[in-house]
């Protein structure tokens, strides 16, 4: 068994080095350059994503806004035909309302619900308008031991007048659960579905969450929760956070070698 010594292999280390083997000129700089350059380019990332929820809060703030006036504005006269084509979340929803027309009796539609009452139901009921079109109302919420009291309700005082908040169908079911038309189980308020299964012509694309009308009356109005999440600041100060300890990481050792190299 033959043996090599150490500076045998240093020598045939430095043979091989000159006759190629030797890494390429500008490897070792160029690795080095690489994770400081992935760093610079996850900050300015991580702070492009702060700006952009400091945009998204400007956005949300003023929606708030807009609601917000909407619900405390004068009622005005739901809209009508002409208007349907228009109507969106963004320009309507919560404008307050006013109906006058003529409950349809034994149309009601019972939708699952949880309020601060607790759990129950909402009474959706189609109103045929004085102007000769059919709105969706959601008069107010009933406990679970009425439900079959409301959903067997024959008759309802007319003419009516209903001042409420104009709110945008919800199409499809609740979370994890789609509304059945057939069982005539309803968890959430889809006008377009609720007029299908109960026939109704001329149907608006919004309903009406209609105002309280008196605390020992059933179904209960006024009701309605708006509220917007908005924690957009939380989101920008988090991205900021990161940008700023990535910055350090990364400066860390510039520093140290610049206090090195001074010695």
């Amino acid at each position: 068994m033959s043996h090599v010594s150490s500076a045998g292999r240093t020598k045939a280390d430095e043979m091989a080095g000159r006759a190629g083997f030797a890494s390429p000129p500008g490897v070792g700089s160029a690795s080095r350059l690489f994770l400081p350059l992935l760093g610079l380019v996850g900050v300015l990332v991580f702070v492009g994503l702060g700006i952009w929820q400091l945009e998204r809060r400007v956005w949300k703030l003023d929606l708030i806004a807009r609601v917000d006036q909407r619900i405390h504005a004068p009622v005005v006269d739901a809209p009508g035909p002409a208007a349907w084509g228009a109507i969106d979340a963004a320009g309507y929803e919560y404008r307050h309302v006013r109906l006058g027309g003529q409950f349809q009796s034994g149309a009601n539609t019972l939708v699952q619900a949880v309020t601060e009452l607790g759990g129950g139901y909402w009474v959706l009921t189609p109103m045929r308008t004085d102007d000769g079109f059919t709105v969706l109302v959601n008069r107010g919420f009933v406990p679970q031991e009425r439900k079959a009291e409301f959903q067997q309700e024959s008759s309802i005082a007319a003419p009516a007048t209903v001042d409420g908040l104009l709110r945008i169908s919800e199409p499809g079911g609740g979370f994890l659960r789609s509304n059945d038309a057939a069982g005539n189980r309803w968890y959430s308020r889809d006008v377009a579905a609720i007029a299908k299964a109960r026939g109704l012509a001329d149907v608006a694309p919004y309903f009406v969450d209609a105002e309280a009308s008196g605390a020992d009356i059933w179904p209960r109005g006024g009701l309605t929760v708006v509220a917007f999440r908005n924690s957009h600041l939380v989101y920008a100060l988090t991205w900021f956070a990161l940008a700023a300890m990535l910055a350090i990481a990364l400066a860390r050792p510039i520093l140290a070698r610049n206090r090195n190299a001074a010695r």
